[in-house]
């Protein structure tokens, strides 16, 4: 949506962000003791993939509303994704370290989607 001063989604900083956090999701599920839990590994993976592709999907569509809707999205799914890193930890999949390092990454990509919702928000 080249109205938020983008040309690509890929030029945009929550995707950006979003992406390592998803990538980082990934190796850590893939581990130990996580990778033997499926269940959560899955959803813990799904809900990272969902926060860049709703920013990349909602980049791609037609309006500013759109654009917000997905980046809405992205960032609730964000929360399940902070969520579900408690119970990670909880149950003993992630170590204080891992677990701190990720939720600094999540709780910065939702920074700045809420930076992102609340610029297209001026814009609409």
């Amino acid at each position: 949506m080249p109205s938020e001063g983008f040309l690509r989604f890929e030029d945009i900083i929550a995707w950006q962000k979003a992406r390592v956090l998803a990538r980082n999701v990934y190796l850590v599920t893939k581990t130990g003791e996580f990778a033997r839990d499926v269940g959560l590994a899955r959803q813990m993976q799904r809900a990272a993939v969902s926060v860049m592709s709703n920013v990349a999907e909602g980049f791609e569509r037609s309006s500013p509303a759109e654009f917000h809707r997905y980046v809405v999205i992205a960032k609730a799914s964000c929360a399940e994704l902070r969520s579900q890193l408690y119970l990670a930890k909880d149950v003993g999949y992630l170590s204080q370290g891992a677990f701190k390092e990720l939720m600094k990454q999540a709780e910065e990509v939702a920074r700045v989607l809420g930076g992102l919702r609340a610029s297209i928000d001026r814009r609409k």
